[in-house]
């Protein structure tokens, strides 16, 4: 049984989800829609760069989109969330190891850094405790709690 202030935890996780998820949608429709000329006008001279800047432009749309679909029933969608989690993880990851070739980035990558590294893995983290707490505060079927009768034929 759920509690009040768990409910409204749930409620505040749900909220979070939903608004960060926001970000990498429309940043990935962007992408999907301008190439790289939504991150350098100069750099479409490149089709092949501008051909994977869709791609992955598409890849970060539905990662937004599954996030958005775990949200009404966040506490029961463990193995997506940490799937999509750990997809944002990995990113964030090669995202790093850019910076530490090339250095720092233009503020907005930095703050999708800090996304990927930082806050996915926190609101994983946050669904993760809810959900075990969830699970201990369950009753236990009334079935399970009988005591075996044996049968007569």
């Amino acid at each position: 049984m759920s509690t009040p202030s768990s409910g409204r935890e749930l409620r505040l996780l749900q909220i979070g989800v939903a608004l960060l998820a926001v970000i990498p949608i429309l940043t990935g429709l962007a992408g999907v829609l301008h190439g790289l000329e939504l991150l350098d006008a100069q750099a479409s001279l490149s089709r092949d760069g501008d051909s994977h800047v869709h791609y992955l432009s598409g890849l970060l749309l539905a990662i937004g989109l599954g996030f958005w679909s775990t949200v009404p029933r966040i506490d029961a969608q463990g193995p997506r969330f940490r799937l999509l989690t750990a997809l944002v993880l990995v990113g964030g990851l090669a995202r790093l190891y850019g910076v530490a070739l090339a250095g720092l980035p233009a503020a907005g990558m930095v703050g999708g850094l800090v996304l990927e590294l930082a806050i996915t893995p926190a609101l994983a983290l946050w669904r993760e405790r809810l959900e075990r707490r969830s699970r201990r505060a369950a009753p236990v079927p009334a079935s399970l709690c009988e005591p075996a009768v044996p049968r007569t034929t």
